[in-house]
């Protein structure tokens, strides 16, 4: 296995990791159980809490295009 290939096994693993991170992280649509609660009723307001849900999802994007790259990548030099 040459260092370059374990390189991008080291960046695969952490774009995986973030972009699990930035998934969960994001808020659902719909709520739930919380909606019985109050839980729905946040001190935050909307759009402070779209912005980080933008952030999260351009993140998320991010990660996605380069796990999809490295993974080619990954495939090429392991040939």
């Amino acid at each position: 296995m040459t260092v370059l290939l374990i390189i991008v096994n080291i960046l695969l693993v952490i774009a995986a990791l973030i972009m699990t991170a930035t998934v969960l992280l994001q808020s659902s649509d719909e709520n739930g159980l919380s909606a019985i609660t109050g839980g729905s009723d946040r001190q935050y307001s909307r759009s402070h809490a779209k912005s980080i849900d933008a952030k999260l999802a351009l993140i998320t994007k991010i990660c996605a295009v380069a796990f999809v790259v490295l993974c080619f990548v990954s495939m090429l030099l392991s040939k």
